[in-house]
């Protein structure tokens, strides 16, 4: 086992993510395997077609959540680097809009914490989206 710290990177940010960078951040000589999770911004939601432009903001805390939640994941035993980084400001369909990464010693240790990662994230951290439809109108998302 080794005593370094895992590495930990927890942004919210309005330039484009990358997952490249999401790997190199994560790359460790101990790790076996890799989980990513990559959200897109899709064309429908709320049972309706017709997203043209998404417009996520964060609340001035949400970076204290977000690197709480990350760092408890970097806690689990076998991970050895997590990164979770979350766009704002003005996205089409097909950007993407968040991506995390959780670098373990195995496949299952990698899995389990990236799956706890995004869901965490997507449950706590006060992030929230302005969805404009093509029809004119506008709906909020995470209120």
């Amino acid at each position: 086992m080794s005593a370094e710290q895992p590495t930990v990177v927890a942004e919210v940010r309005e330039a484009p993510l990358s997952v490249d960078e999401a790997l190199a951040a994560v790359n460790h000589p101990r790790a076996g395997g890799v989980a990513l999770f990559v959200g897109t911004v899709r064309e429908h939601d709320e049972g309706r077609e017709g997203v043209a432009v998404l417009e996520y903001s964060a609340h001035p805390g949400a970076v204290e959540h977000l690197r709480r939640i990350a760092g408890a994941v970097a806690a689990l035993d076998q991970v050895q680097g997590v990164y979770a980084v979350h766009r704002t400001g003005q996205l089409r369909v097909g950007d993407l809009a968040v991506v995390c990464a959780v670098a373990a010693e195995h496949r299952a240790e990698a899995f389990d914490g990236a799956r706890r990662l995004i869901e965490e994230l997507k449950a706590e951290v006060p992030i929230w989206k302005r969805q404009e439809w093509s029809e004119g109108d506008h709906s909020w998302v995470g209120l």
